[in-house]
């Protein structure tokens, strides 16, 4: 009788220490969802700059815990319209049906700009072009072109690698090259940026682009891009894009639903600061200002 009693008062004690720890976890869940962590999705462009931002900013605000994943502009803005992220980091524009689901919400997506890009043009460093102007471009990504002899190169076949559809680099290069033409049912998506760089590195004839940030660090041939014929060939700098002369660059957003508030507003303001600033130029990116 004496045992049980004594195994009834041990299974009563480790059921209480258990109560307890569930209660301490619930208050330190609750604590951190107070505004002690920060979700931040989007743009697999700017991830490795907002992870950057990030750490700078917990570095020196210890109590402050900021999670980034990429997955893609359109992904990003997907969780901001769901309310699964305080930030949503974006190298679009939202899209007219975007706001409409946003209306439809009641949602007010609130845009900051914390940077530019240069979207860079890729190629392999042994293909002997080095220019391409942006119809040659359109063409060659919709299709028109499928051989490099077409704009001048050796008579060998294009291999055009593409971001995938939920990339706001995919976007904005349909928007602004392609003229909002289709690509090419031939054209290869790929799953990153980084993905792109390593198929142009390895595969002679192939040619991509993405963010000058990655070109910079890969081992490719960054293309000279020209308006149309007549237009001189532009490198993708940061004078170049500060100036409106590289054809192909755009502003990096970050978006909060309504103006940003305590702990996301002063992340945000971090961004934009000299230190914040800093970061964008380090990491590869253009700053706001010259």
């Amino acid at each position: 009788m004496e045992k049980e009693n004594f195994s009834m008062k041990k299974i009563r004690l480790i059921s209480a220490l258990l109560i307890g720890s569930v209660m301490v976890l619930s208050c330190a869940t609750g604590s951190m969802a107070a505004g002690k962590m920060i979700q931040i999705k989007g743009s697999d462009t700017m991830v490795n700059l907002m992870s950057n931002l990030a750490e700078a900013y917990m570095q020196a605000h210890k109590d402050i815990h900021i999670a980034v994943t990429g997955g893609g502009s359109g992904t990003g803005i997907a969780a901001l319209l769901n309310g699964t992220t305080d930030i949503c980091a974006s190298s679009r524009a939202l899209k007219k049906e975007e706001e409409t689901q946003a209306a439809t919400k009641k949602l007010t997506p609130v845009s900051t700009i914390i940077g530019l890009d240069g979207i860079a043009v890729m190629v392999n460093k042994s293909n002997p072009l080095s220019e391409l102007t942006l119809e040659q471009l359109k063409n060659i990504y919709t299709g028109v072109y499928t051989r490099w002899s077409d704009v001048g190169g050796p008579d060998q076949p294009i291999l055009a690698l593409s971001r995938e559809s939920n990339s706001g680099t995919y976007v904005y290069f349909q928007e602004h090259v392609l003229e909002k033409k289709d690509y090419s049912p031939k054209v290869r998506l790929m799953t990153s940026t980084a993905a792109i760089t390593k198929s142009v590195t390895d595969d002679l004839w192939s040619i991509g682009y993405g963010g000058v940030a990655y070109a910079e660090h890969a081992n490719v041939k960054t293309i000279h891009v020209k308006k149309n014929m007549d237009a001189p060939a532009i490198a993708p700098t940061e004078a170049a894009v500060h100036d409106g002369s590289y054809p192909i660059s755009r502003p990096l957003f970050l978006f909060t639903n309504g103006e940003p508030t305590g702990e996301v507003k002063a992340f945000m303001d971090f961004c934009h600061s000299p230190d914040g600033q800093k970061i964008v130029t380090e990491t590869g990116y253009i700053t706001v200002t010259p």
